[in-house]
């Protein structure tokens, strides 16, 4: 069987040099999070690569087109079709390939630094496969350009290196928060949107935690740990702070009294409200109102 590592019609592929990783490498606003290898192969045709012990890199993998798979660990295959992505942790013994009747169209990356495996398990990148919303490629797709041309062009310029940094980690966060993990997150999604959706049209009075379960249509305790889960808060701390951030941008916008605004948002006692909008924000809504904005 026919076996490539590149070699691609209309390929893209660069490699930074070595003498220039070591110099970025001592720059501490590069060496947390950088690039070492960045391409794109299209319809990659018996691309094969198998590296049995890992490499020093994290590398991530982003199928635009056709299929392909990924064997991590020697164990779990993974097979990738039109927009998905996965990415192989650093020292994790790996091969993947195009498949033969239909061989992939991938962007790729290498990247290296102390902050990229908490980065990529922050957004959940690290999670297997992943499946990447169409509307999210326009914007990966000219992201993954701008830092290809900005390497390649500029591969001994620390500034160039800053900015494909940042780029990546932007580019990176894009896809974490749009990809779809499975039918039950996105249902997890679901609930929270129709729970949020409800505070906002409640903002203006109390609601109780039974009355929002019922609205969404989970328990009170399935409702409380989707919650804590998603946003760090239970649903009625979460609720207090939508209020409070309601009323910054009330002191921000009008004149009214803290008294109207407190009464605006279903909380009657001006004093209570005080002592939680303080709680929340470290000051009291009367030095809110004082401290210049923007």
């Amino acid at each position: 069987m026919i076996q490539k590592q590149d070699g691609f019609e209309s390929e893209k592929l660069f490699i930074v040099p070595e003498y220039v990783i070591v110099e970025i490498s001592k720059h501490p606003l590069i060496s947390p999070f950088f690039i070492t290898d960045i391409g794109y192969f299209p319809k990659a045709k018996y691309h094969y690569r198998e590296r049995i012990e890992g490499c020093d890199t994290h590398i991530l993998i982003y199928c635009a087109d056709g299929e392909g798979w990924v064997k991590l660990d020697h164990e779990k295959t993974y097979f990738l079709k039109s927009h998905t992505l996965i990415v192989i942790p650093a020292d994790t013994p790996h091969c993947y390939g195009a498949d033969e009747e239909n061989p992939w169209s991938i962007y790729w990356v290498h990247l290296k630094g102390a902050e990229v495996i908490t980065f990529i398990k922050s957004f959940g990148l690290n999670e297997g496969l992943l499946q990447i919303p169409l509307s999210t490629y326009v914007q990966f797709s000219e992201l993954f350009e701008q830092c290809f041309v900005s390497l390649s062009e500029k591969p001994y310029s620390q500034l160039h290196h800053i900015k494909t940094s940042q780029a990546m980690k932007f580019l990176l966060s894009s896809l974490g928060l749009s990809s779809i993990r499975s039918g039950q997150e996105e249902r997890k999604k679901l609930y929270l949107e129709k729970a949020i959706h409800y505070m906002n049209d409640s903002i203006n009075r109390s609601i109780k935690l039974s009355e929002l379960a019922k609205i969404v249509g989970l328990s009170i305790q399935h409702l409380t740990h989707l919650f804590k889960e998603e946003t760090g808060f239970p649903p009625i701390d979460y609720f207090l702070r939508m209020k409070i951030q309601r009323a910054g941008q009330l002191l921000d916008l009008t004149d009214h009294s803290v008294k109207e605004i407190s009464n605006s948002l279903g909380m009657a006692d001006p004093y209570y409200f005080s002592r939680i909008f303080k709680k929340i924000n470290g000051c009291s809504p009367t030095e809110y109102r004082k401290n210049q904005k923007g």
